[in-house]
C-alpha cells in the first residue's frame, strides 16, 4: 500500500468541505443540500485520511461490534435520564466543557497534515516530552505527554477557537468540532473486519430505529444535549421562534459509524493496489443513496428520521451485491485488515531471508546459513 506522509491525502475533498462549512455564513445554503453534501464530503475526507503504511494496532471486535448497540442504549437512556431529573444547564455545561477538550485535540490532529509542509521538518518530527510524576492514590504511575512544536503552536488558536464555542455556542464553531470529531473517529477507527462492521452496522440499524420510533428518547437527548456531538445546518426557510434561528441536525454517528466502514473497504482497495473492483465506490455511493434517501422520507412525512434506518441497508446493499456480481462475496466478508497487514510483513521478511540467505552462500564455508535460519533471520526485518 503506498503511503506519502509528505501529501494531503484527497486535497480537493478537504477544500470543498472547508469552503461548505464557511459558505452558509455568508449564503443561504438550502439546508438539505447542505446535509448530504457536508457528510458525503466528511466521509470522504476521513476514509483517504485513513490509508496509513499499517493497520491500526486496536480493532473492533466480533464481541465488540456485538456489544457496541448494547452500550450505546445505556449511555443514550442514561442521558435522557439525566437531562430528565437534573438541572440541564449543568449536564451541559460539565459536558461541553469535556468536549471541548476533545475538540481541541481533534481540531490539531485535522489540521496537522495541512500544515506540515507549510513548515520546516523538524516542526513535525522533533517530540516535546512531559512527565507527570506518580501521585499517591490519585495516579500511581505517573502519566506522560508527547507532542511535536507544530501541534503545540496550532493547539494555542485551537485552544481558543473552543473557548469562543463554549462561551458562544455559535452553530458554526459546533459544525468546527463535530467535523473534526468526524474526521479523526473515520481516520483512527477500525473495525478489523468486514464481517465486524456488517454486525456492528446490523445491530445500529436496529439501535436506530427502536430508539426513534419506540421511544422519545433519541429526538429528546438530540434537543437538549448542548455539545458537538451534531452538526447543525440553519434553515433560511424556517421562521425564527422565540428569536432564535432554526436548525436541520444530522447526528456524528450517521457520519462515522458508516464511514468506518467505507474507509475500511478503500483500504481493502488499496490492499489490493485498486487493480480490482473498487468496493469503495459502491460503499461509497451507498451511503450517499442512503442519506438522499433519509432526508426525502423526512420532507416527505415531516418528521425526525433516523438515518441508519436507510443508510445501512443502502451501503451494505450496494457492496454486497458489487460483491455477488464479480463472485467475491466471501472473499470480501471474510477479509481481516490485521491478518493482510501480517501476511505483507511475512513476505517482506521472507524477502529479507532470501537475501540474507542468498548474500551468505556467496561466503561459503561454515558460516554459510541453511534456509530455515535465513527464514528466522529474515524475521528481523519484518
Amino acid at each position: 500500500m503506498a503511503y506519502d506522509a509528505s501529501r494531503l491525502p484527497a486535497p480537493w475533498a478537504h477544500a470543498a468541505l472547508g469552503l461548505l462549512a464557511v459558505l452558509p455564513l455568508v449564503f443561504d445554503v438550502p439546508a438539505n443540500v447542505n446535509i448530504v453534501l457536508t457528510a458525503v464530503l466528511t466521509v470522504c475526507v476521513g476514509s483517504w485520511r485513513s490509508l496509513k503504511p499499517d493497520p491500526p494496532s486496536e480493532s473492533m471486535t466480533k464481541k465488540d461490534a456485538m456489544k457496541f448497540p448494547l452500550v450505546g442504549s445505556c449511555v443514550l437512556f442514561s442521558l435522557y435520564l439525566a437531562f430528565k431529573f437534573l438541572p440541564k444547564e449543568t449536564i451541559n455545561a460539565i459536558l461541553s466543557a469535556y468536549f471541548v477538550f476533545l475538540g481541541m485535540l481533534a481540531i490539531v490532529a485535522s489540521l496537522e497534515p495541512q500544515l506540515t509542509p507549510l513548515f520546516p521538518a523538524w516542526w513535525s518530527e522533533r517530540e516535546l516530552k512531559i512527565r507527570i510524576p506518580a501521585i499517591p492514590v490519585v495516579l500511581k504511575e505517573g502519566l506522560g505527554f508527547s507532542f511535536t512544536p507544530l501541534e503545540l503552536l496550532t493547539s494555542l488558536p485551537a485552544s481558543a477557537f473552543c473557548v469562543w464555542y463554549y462561551r458562544r455556542k455559535h452553530w458554526f464553531a459546533n459544525n468546527v468540532l463535530g467535523l473534526a470529531f468526524s474526521i479523526q473517529g473515520i481516520e483512527h477507527l477500525s473495525l478489523g473486519a468486514v464481517q465486524n462492521g456488517v454486525i456492528l452496522l446490523c445491530g445500529l440499524f436496529f439501535y436506530d430505529i427502536f430508539w426513534v420510533f419506540g421511544t422519545p428518547v433519541m429526538v429528546h437527548v438530540a434537543k437538549n444535549f448542548d455539545a458537538p456531538i451534531k452538526l447543525l445546518f440553519p434553515r433560511a426557510d424556517a421562521l425564527a421562534v422565540d428569536g432564535k434561528a432554526q436548525f436541520s441536525m444530522l447526528g456524528l454517528g450517521d457520519i462515522v459509524i458508516p464511514g468506518i466502514f467505507v474507509a475500511l473497504l478503500l483500504r481493502y482497495d488499496a490492499v489490493r493496489h485498486f487493480k480490482q473492483a473498487r468496493y469503495f465506490h459502491s460503499a461509497f455511493a451507498g451511503y450517499t443513496a442512503g442519506l438522499v434517501a433519509t432526508i426525502v422520507v423526512m420532507n416527505v412525512f415531516q418528521a425526525a428520521q433516523p438515518a441508519l434506518l436507510y443508510i445501512v441497508p443502502s451501503v451494505l446493499g450496494f457492496v454486497f451485491i458489487h460483491a455477488a456480481m464479480r463472485g467475491e462475496v466471501r472473499e470480501l466478508f471474510f477479509w481481516h485488515e490485521k491478518e493482510e497487514g501480517e501476511a505483507e510483513q511475512g513476505q517482506e521478511g521472507e524477502q529479507a531471508a532470501d537475501a540474507h540467505a542468498a548474500a551468505s552462500s556467496k561466503d561459503g564455508g561454515p558460516g554459510v546459513l541453511t534456509r530455515a535460519a535465513a527464514q528466522a533471520e529474515g524475521k528481523k526485518y519484518s
